[in-house]
């Protein structure tokens, strides 16, 4: 897992090198705001399946056409054991990656002895996982120069309802979750404090739960991450300016409120490798944002369950085992 990520992060890191003068400068991006999509017929979510899978009992794949993304994004939909044997409804974890070039929908698939098949085995729980970029930080950009990048549009307006229209899953806040690993746990603290009607759970593994601290660090690292990975140096947050807006609208800090009443799961690492600059950075920024997100949470009275953990910037089997049973416990029941 760690050596997996390592060859991601040196491809990132020098990806960054050549991009992060331009950004310095203000390298433009054409505005790529998300065009109506012709909706599939019967579930309005503006998707177009182009390639789809269904032969293996539980999990099925499928690529989409849609004008949010401007290459066709993949869905894992894995589906508990007895889902073909009755008729009954299922919670449903939308579950997300993390960055980088070895990142995408079958990031949780690939994991060592089984992953998500394995964790969920037996359970009654719908899990959908999601394409969202190699760094497109759960965002619609505020430019791209590399077509449409709205992976919140495709997720939230899109993938939801068509998930909801094709599958027996409980449409409705308490049947929900949300998590992730790195930015896809920030994808998902950001989506259940900008949509909070939508999860009953969020959680994040790894995922930094605050833009600005740090001077900005997650937020200008989303900025260079992106350009240099996903939008040919267009940015999620504006460069040299920031969309004050838009940071404040995705930061999950300033939306404490969202989080009361929910389920709220986090994990971050204590002791990232010391050699590994990237995980050194990443995760001992994860650490101390998570801190400051809890001591925040705290002030307002808002519960949560939070696990520091030996090591650095990866996902831990045992927590996600533990958030997953958290999830079935917290959400309707099948």
């Amino acid at each position: 897992m760690l050596s997996e990520h390592r060859t991601s992060r040196r491809n990132v890191l020098k990806a960054v090198g050549g991009v992060s003068a331009a950004l310095a400068l203000g390298g433009a991006g054409v505005l790529s705001a998300a065009a109506p999509a012709g909706a599939a017929p019967g579930d309005g979510s503006g998707l177009r399946i182009v390639q789809r899978d269904e032969h293996d009992a539980r999990m099925w794949f499928y690529t989409f056409a849609t004008d949010a993304i401007g290459w066709q994004p993949a869905v894992n939909v894995l589906l508990p054991d007895d889902y073909h044997t009755g008729d009954r409804t299922y919670p449903v974890l939308y579950l997300f990656h993390g960055g980088g070039t070895d990142q995408d929908f079958m990031t949780w698939d690939r994991l060592p002895e089984g992953g998500i098949r394995a964790w969920t085995a037996g359970k009654p729980l719908i899990v959908v996982m999601p394409d969202g970029g190699h760094a497109g930080w759960y965002s619609d950009p505020v430019t791209s120069n590399s077509g449409p990048r709205n992976w919140e549009t495709f997720h939230m307006a899109q993938l939801m309802p068509w998930v909801e229209a094709n599958f027996r899953t409980y449409a409705e806040h308490d049947g929900r979750a949300v998590s992730g690993f790195s930015m896809g746990g920030f994808g998902a603290l950001k989506y259940a404090a900008k949509y909070p009607d939508r999860f009953a759970s969020v959680s994040a593994h790894s995922g930094p739960p605050s833009l600005r601290r740090d001077l900005g660090a997650v937020a200008n690292w989303a900025n260079v991450s992106a350009a240099a990975l996903d939008l040919a140096g267009g940015t999620i947050y504006g460069a040299p300016l920031w969309d004050e807006a838009k940071v404040s609208a995705d930061n999950p800090m300033e939306h404490l409120d969202s989080y009361r009443d929910k389920r709220v799961f986090l994990v971050a690492g204590t002791s990232p490798n010391p050699v590994d600059p990237f995980d050194l950075l990443n995760e001992t920024e994860v650490l101390r944002g998570q801190q400051e997100f809890r001591a925040a949470l705290d002030g307002a009275g808002i519960a949560y369950e939070a696990h520091e953990e030996p090591g650095g910037h990866f996902i831990r089997p045992e927590r996600a085992r533990n958030d997953i049973d958290g999830i079935i416990a917290r959400l309707k029941k099948a």
